[in-house]
């Protein structure tokens, strides 16, 4: 059985990701995030353990860490420290396996979008973890709904970006990490930009 560490587990794409694991596959999670309470139906699951911590606290991250397979990171804030954070952690507990959520236009990837300083938290901590030795995908997605839909497409780094006005599903995306997760080998250090397919 497969173990998924999920850090930001509050976060509006985990918590859909989160039902998804549990209606689709037999993965057991650990829920990692600031403030506990705020997952009211986490002990719903005997499949879910929730950890309150910050990721840039070493020693809690890294205790959450043990006997992980995969670790989803779905973060906002000091992107760069955070992204130093996991990998060590990733790094001292053997973990190899990690799924960054980052943005569209951080390659400038997205026709005729000048987005500035805004996306250099995403920039910083994208660049550090291609850097690592991790088996890591990043997912840049376009703007975001709460649509009950799986719909999308994907493109790669080095392409444009398709349908960046098309807002995708953050269900959509959740759909994307479960994949990501069950399919070992799949776009292994590789960078999806996620856009509305249809």
């Amino acid at each position: 059985m497969i173990n998924v560490l999920i850090l930001g587990a509050a976060g509006e794409i985990a918590r859909v990701a989160t039902r998804l694991f549990l209606e689709q596959t037999d993965i057991r999670l650990t829920l990692y995030l600031r403030k506990a309470r705020r997952l009211k139906s986490a002990d719903a699951s005997d499949r879910i353990r929730v950890i309150e911590g910050d990721v840039l606290d070493a020693k809690t991250l890294c205790d959450a860490m043990q006997n992980q397979d995969v670790v989803y990171a779905n973060l906002s804030g000091n992107l760069e420290s955070q992204a130093r954070s996991v990998i060590a952690a990733m790094q001292k507990a053997g973990v190899k396996r990690l799924i960054w959520i980052s943005s569209m236009g951080i390659y400038g990837e997205v026709s005729g979008e000048h987005f500035g300083t805004v996306l250099d938290p995403y920039r910083a901590s994208a660049q550090i973890i291609e850097r690592s030795d991790l088996d890591y995908t990043l997912i840049r997605p376009a703007w975001l709904n709460n649509q009950d839909e799986i719909d999308y497409g994907t493109t790669r780094k080095g392409e444009m970006f398709k349908n960046p006005s098309a807002v995708v599903s953050r269900k959509s995306v959740a759909d994307l990490v479960v994949k990501l997760t069950t399919t070992p080998d799949l776009e292994v250090r590789g960078s999806l930009g996620v856009h509305k397919a249809s």
